[in-house]
């Protein structure tokens, strides 16, 4: 997801414990994977700062995302 403020929150629906990807942003997604599977995804980016997360219930909160910057 690309952030425009990276000190801005995610916007986050409680009610299902997960970001919500529509108004977030989203450039793509790996469909959920079982433990030690791998999956890929190609995306074509511009330069700025991103951050990518696991969307499933639960683990975005608990820590499970990470920010990137693509420089030009």
């Amino acid at each position: 997801m690309y952030r425009v403020d990276p000190t801005a929150s995610l916007p986050y629906i409680d009610a299902e414990n997960r970001v919500d990807e529509d108004k977030a942003g989203d450039k793509g997604e790996v469909s959920e994977l079982d433990p030690g599977a791998s999956g890929t995804l190609t995306v074509d980016l511009k330069p700025g700062k991103y951050v990518l997360i696991c969307n499933v219930p639960g683990h975005f909160a608990t820590g499970m995302w990470t920010e990137f910057t693509v420089k030009p």
